[in-house]
Order: structure tokens, then C-alpha cells, then sequence
């Protein structure tokens, strides 16, 4: 009968992996009955023979102070006399032999602490094992557990430090049985402070804050005291708290209430140990003020105008502010395009349509920003054309005063004007301010066309000129006349007029003529020396004068021809200073005045409801202007009431 040979296993005492040093015992194990077996061990393949560091006792092989050269496989055989004379080895096993772990201290917190702090220090070894005990060493002298000292494992936990617990600490760890398990930690020195810490507080920025900015308030400790959350206070009636892990706390300046004294403290630790309060900071708050924007020469310019955009900001300190721009065009290109300069001014060049937007400003002092501005819009038109307007009317006799004013179209800003009579520039300005030119007294040689040119800027930016007028002036004569009958400058359509130059020279050939919107022209029913209009229309509005067959002009007069309900009757012929001035309001169905309407001058009411007349008693040159009146069935049509000087009217009489 036979059977398979035993199988011998290898068992190892204390741990397939040991710390040099230690000793370790491998004990050869043979399934069988038999006990005269003789053993024989080897490592990686070689036998193994006795020596100093290896000795075999039966069925145990020790190794004394394991070193790194002893780490491989190891198994064993066994041999006996008898049958079976053998084993067999199932598997090797593999010894591992390391240095004994290192051990280091950690303390929290850190190291100097302060009296009443609790202190917790950890030995941390490097190993894998877990099954360590830990011994804590104050000055060479083991620590024993009491009310301050407690050891929960791998840390030791200082209650109420003193300046006595100063000093140096070790630890080593150590596994039952194992005498070699762990190396000494270095010492860490445990420095006690008998002085709370005093943290200091900073604001940034230092100054003044403006409201809709950020203050960054930092609360500052010695940085050789470790690590420290920090506590926020600000003086309230309910004083508000707020922990932050950062040194930094980012306070939102909404309105001056959030303004006031703020102080913090820090503190570290379970229970937490807090340092002195820090010194109390006042947070001044001022309201931002806000930028405003202007534009020279105007919002609404012209394309190849130079444009200056300022930035201005009312601040009573001397800081000097650095500006931000925002600009929003109209189309993609310049969609929300953010420019940053530290100038006050924008200035562009030459403008053109892709710089038409809204522009707005921010003003910066350091970190702080000041309101922004209303947005400007800049607009941007091809080209600027001059226009002329002429008060009260172009055709007017020597004596009377005419105005001709020069308007930029949707402009109104910055320009300065040049006037031109027959393509002459006139260089007297002192007739008119702005835009307006005025002639008083009008005079035989200011009959001309006129035209008028506006610039601004530096360099000059020119407008094209404006279209020409004719301004026209006639003599007076006190031989000729034209006679309107009735006698007013305003009609009623489908009323009948007669007009008639009168010479008291007796001397013939004298014609009326008119200007109306479409020409020149005799009127159309002369008789003599006369005109009879049967029916008039709105299209005989216009100037009438009296013409010699040699083409001389006298007497022009203004005739309006109305088809509403209401006229203004007032004379056609300028008012003599001095002399009183009547004016009726007349209605369609009586041709006489209304009992009650309301006198306007130059768009102003100047007399309400009281009655249909009103008079001016003595008349002064303030009373020139543009006349209409209103009553419940309508308005008249504005005339132009002129006032002569008497002195040159008496002039003009004299030498006429």
C-alpha cells in the first residue's frame, strides 16, 4: 500500500514582514504522524546552514537581527529513516525585512500657542501596520495620562496650556512583542506664550469709501502664530457677527448707513481660543458722486467734425481720477465695445457714421468707482447745410427794419456765421448776434441776395452754403403811394380789393404790381393807375407795389388773404413812434370787429376776452412784431406790425 508523500508548510513568528533588528522564527510544519523528521531549510533555492544568526532547533529555524540581506523565499524539507523518508514543500514564503518606521510629531495648533490653548499633538509613523501602541515623551520623561494630559491613540491632547508644558516632545511607537517596532521621533519644541494676540485691522482702500464700491477690511496677525480663523464685528444695535476662514472680509457698500466702526478678532481650536479684540476701525462712507459727460461741439454733428467727449466728476478732494469709457454703437462692430484710457477727454479726429452710440463714463480712484454717467448719445448726420430765414418779410421800403437769421438744420450749438451780399462776404457784424443779421433802418443799397455760411471748431468745420434770398428795398416817395382799399394788410378770401398808386405829382405811367409764391406780374384788372380784384383767393397773398414805365418801385405792401373765419385788421403802413396803434378782430359774416378776443405778440398773449379792439397809446419800437388774435370762431393769420422812428420818418418825408 502506498501513499503520497507529506507536505510541509512554513509558518513565520511575528510577521511575514519585520523591522531590522527584530528575530524571527519559521517553523517547518509536515502533515504526517511521525515525529523523527529531520529538517533542512533553504533560501531562495540555497540550503541553509547553522551559523550565529541562524540556528535550527528540531522543526524552527531563527533568524537573529533581521537585516534587509535576509528578506526572499523561504521553505522547508523534511527526511526521516523510515518510509515514507520525505516531504514535499507546498509553496514558499516570502520574508520581508524593512527599516523600522520613522515617527514624527505634529502639533495643532501651530507652535507658539497661547495659555488656556488646547494642544493636540499626533504621532504619525510611517507604516502600514495599525495595531500600534504610542508612548509620549515631555523632556526624556514619559507622560503619564491625567486631567490636562489625555492620549487617545496616536495624540496627545494638552488642556489649558501653561507656560509649564513648554518644552521638547517626542513619541515612538511600539507593537506588543515587537521590542524593535518603531524608531524615537525627532523632538518638537512646544513654545507657550503668556500674552493674548492682539490682531491688527486695515482697510483697503484706506480713505474715504464711495458708495457702490467694495472695502476690503483685513484683519492681520503675526504670521509666526500659525493659522487663525477670523471674527467680524461691526457696532450696531444688535452687534453683528461673522466667522470667515480668510484673513479678508469684502464689505458691499450699498449706502452711507453701511458705514461705522468695524473690529474683528481671531480665534483657533476647539473649544475656540480668541485672540484680544483688534482696535476699531471707522469706515467712512461718502456718496459717489456722478460723472458727467459733455460734447463739444454739439451731440448731433456732421461727418469730418472733430469731436471732444469729457468726462467731469464734482469732487471736492484732490485726488486725480482716472476715467473708464463705455461706448454702445449702432451697429455690431462697436456693439458694446468697453475702452479704458486715463484721460478725461475722447477726442475723434475726424468723425464718421460708425462712431454714432450711446457714450457714458466712470470715474476710478484706485479701487473705487464713481456713479456712472447718463449715456450720450452721439449722433452722426452726412452733412450740415445752411438755411436763411428773413423777418418780417424781404420786400420793404427804405427806413423799415428786416432781420435775416442762419439756421444748421437740427443744429444749434457752437457755430459761428458768415453773411455774403452778391457772393460779398460782409465783415459788419455788429447788425445781429448768433445767426441773425438785422438792417435798421433798411437802405436803398442793402437790396442784394443774400446768403450765410456756418462754422465751428478747431479746425473749422464749414457748412455748404445756404440758398439765396433777395432781400429788396424801395424809396419812399411822398408824391407816390399805394392806396388799399380797404385799408389793412389782412382780407377775407372772396372779398373784393382795389388798389391804386396815387402821385401827388400828377405824373403818369405808374402800375400796381405784385409778387405772389408763383412770379411778378401786373395785376390782372388794371385800370389806370389801378387794380380791382372782384374775388380774392389765398393765392394772391403776396407783395404789391406801385411800378413807373422806367421800372422805379415804390411803396411795396404785404396783402394776406385769409379763408377762416377771423382777420386782424391793422394797417398796412408802418406805425409812427409815439402814435397810437388799434387793432380790430374781425369776423367772416359782418365784416366788424367781435366783441370779445384775445391779442397775442410773437405767440404771447398780451390781452384776453375783454373786448374786440385793442389799442396801444404810445407806441414804442418794443412794439414790433408778429399780431394775431383769436376768438371762439377762430384765429387770424399773424401780421407784421412795423414801427418807424419819427425822426426818420420825418427824414425820409422830407427828402423823398
Amino acid at each position: 500500500f502506498f501513499s503520497d508523500s507529506p507536505t510541509s508548510t512554513v509558518t513565520v513568528t511575528p510577521d511575514r514582514s519585520v523591522f531590522t533588528g527584530e528575530t524571527v522564527n519559521l517553523k517547518c510544519v509536515i502533515n504526517s504522524d511521525h515525529s523523527d523528521w529531520r529538517y533542512e531549510w533553504y533560501k531562495d533555492s540555497v540550503i541553509l546552514q547553522t551559523s550565529d544568526r541562524y540556528t535550527v532547533n528540531r522543526d524552527t529555524l531563527t533568524i537573529r537581527g533581521a537585516t534587509e540581506s535576509d528578506q526572499g523565499q523561504y521553505w522547508c524539507e523534511g527526511q526521516r529513516d523510515g518510509r515514507p523518508n520525505s516531504s514535499t514543500f507546498r509553496s514558499p514564503v516570502s520574508l520581508s525585512v524593512k527599516d523600522s518606521p520613522t515617527s514624527t510629531v505634529t502639533v495643532t495648533p501651530d507652535s507658539p500657542v497661547f495659555t488656556g490653548e488646547t494642544v493636540n499633538l499626533k504621532c504619525v509613523i510611517n507604516s502600514d501596520h495599525s495595531n500600534w501602541r504610542y508612548e509620549w515623551y515631555k523632556d526624556s520623561v514619559i507622560l503619564q495620562t491625567s486631567d490636562r494630559y489625555t492620549v487617545n491613540r496616536d495624540t496627545l491632547t494638552i488642556r489649558g496650556a501653561t507656560e509649564s508644558d513648554q518644552g521638547q516632545y517626542w513619541c515612538k511607537g511600539q507593537i506588543d512583542g515587537r521590542p524593535n517596532s518603531s524608531t524615537s521621533s525627532s523632538a518638537v519644541y512646544l513654545s507657550v506664550k503668556d500674552l493674548k494676540q492682539k490682531p491688527e485691522l486695515t482697510s483697503d482702500p484706506a480713505g474715504a469709501a464711495l458708495t457702490g464700491n467694495t472695502v476690503t477690511l483685513t484683519c492681520r496677525m503675526d504670521p509666526s502664530t500659525g493659522n487663525w480663523d477670523s471674527y467680524w464685528y461691526k457696532h450696531t444695535l444688535n452687534p453683528e457677527t461673522e466667522k470667515k476662514k480668510t484673513h479678508s472680509y469684502s464689505l458691499k457698500i450699498d449706502s452711507v448707513s453701511d458705514g461705522g466702526q468695524y473690529w474683528c478678532r481671531a480665534g483657533r481650536g476647539k473649544p475656540v481660543y480668541y485672540t484680544q479684540y483688534s482696535d476699531a476701525l471707522w469706515v467712512n462712507v461718502t456718496e459717489s458722486p456722478k460723472a458727467v459727460v459733455t460734447v463739444r461741439p454739439d451731440e448731433r454733428v456732421f461727418r469730418g467734425e472733430t469731436v471732444t467727449l469729457r468726462c467731469d466728476i464734482k469732487w471736492g478732494g484732490d485726488t486725480e481720477w482716472t476715467y473708464r469709457w463705455e461706448i454702445e454703437g449702432t451697429n455690431n462692430q462697436y456693439k458694446n465695445t468697453v475702452s479704458r484710457t486715463s484721460t478725461q477727454e475722447l477726442n475723434i479726429s475726424s468723425v464718421d457714421l460708425s462712431h454714432r452710440g450711446k457714450y457714458s463714463c466712470t470715474g476710478q480712484i484706485h479701487t473705487q468707482s464713481s456713479q456712472r454717467s447718463d449715456a450720450v448719445t452721439l449722433t452722426v448726420s452726412a452733412e450740415a447745410q445752411a438755411s436763411v430765414r428773413v423777418s418780417p418779410q424781404p420786400w420793404l421800403t427804405e427806413g423799415e427794419s428786416v432781420t435775416l437769421t442762419c439756421e444748421v438744420s437740427g443744429s444749434s450749438k457752437g457755430w459761428t456765421f458768415s453773411w455774403f451780399r452778391d457772393h460779398d462776404h460782409l465783415s459788419d457784424s455788429s447788425r445781429g448776434a448768433g445767426g441773425s443779421y438785422t438792417l435798421s433802418p433798411a437802405a436803398l443799397q442793402h437790396t442784394g441776395v443774400y446768403t450765410c455760411r456756418a462754422e465751428r471748431g478747431r479746425p473749422a468745420y464749414y457748412t455748404h452754403n445756404s440758398s439765396s434770398h433777395t432781400l429788396w428795398i424801395t424809396g419812399v416817395s411822398a408824391s407816390v403811394s399805394l392806396v388799399i382799399n380797404p385799408s389793412r394788410s389782412q382780407h377775407f378770401s372772396s372779398d373784393s380789393l382795389s388798389l391804386s398808386c396815387e402821385d401827388q405829382s400828377n405824373s403818369a405811367g405808374w402800375t400796381v404790381r405784385r409778387y405772389t409764391d408763383k412770379d411778378t406780374q401786373t395785376c390782372a384788372k388794371q385800370t389806370g393807375s389801378g387794380c380791382v380784384m372782384d374775388s380774392l383767393s389765398t393765392s394772391d397773398t403776396g407783395v404789391y407795389w406801385c411800378e413807373s414805365e422806367s421800372g422805379e418801385k415804390r411803396h411795396p405792401r404785404n396783402i394776406t388773404v385769409h379763408d377762416g373765419e377771423v382777420i386782424l385788421e391793422s394797417s398796412v403802413d408802418p406805425v409812427i413812434e409815439g402814435e397810437t396803434l388799434t387793432l380790430h378782430c374781425l369776423h367772416r359774416s359782418t365784416n366788424s370787429p367781435i366783441l370779445s378776443a384775445d391779442f397775442y405778440k410773437d405767440g404771447s398773449l398780451i390781452q384776453n376776452q375783454r373786448t374786440g379792439e385793442m389799442s396801444i397809446t404810445t407806441v414804442s419800437k418794443s412794439h414790433e412784431g408778429f399780431y394775431y388774435c383769436k376768438t371762439e370762431r377762430g384765429q387770424s393769420l399773424h401780421s407784421w406790425i412795423s414801427v418807424r422812428g419819427y425822426y426818420i420818418h420825418e427824414h425820409l418825408m422830407r427828402y423823398a
